[in-house]
């Protein structure tokens, strides 16, 4: 379970928006924030550049949770 698409709501961005800025097909942000495709390493820190967070927040824990 990732957040990608709550953060990219929250910025208001669609998934062309958001794909368009990390040079990436829109296919791929629905298939990221559904689940179906691990994104690299190097797509990760895109997102989380691009949506102002860092990977914890994005993909594993949520931003009031601790340790």
């Amino acid at each position: 379970m990732n957040r990608v698409r709550d953060y990219r709501r929250a910025k208001k961005m669609s998934q062309l928006a958001l794909a368009e800025k990390i040079g990436v097909a829109r296919q791929t942000i629905n298939l990221i924030e559904n689940g179906k495709y691990n994104p690299s390493l190097a797509l990760c820190l895109k997102l989380a550049w691009t949506l102002k967070t860092d990977l914890n927040c994005l993909f594993w824990r949520k931003e009031n949770e601790s340790n």
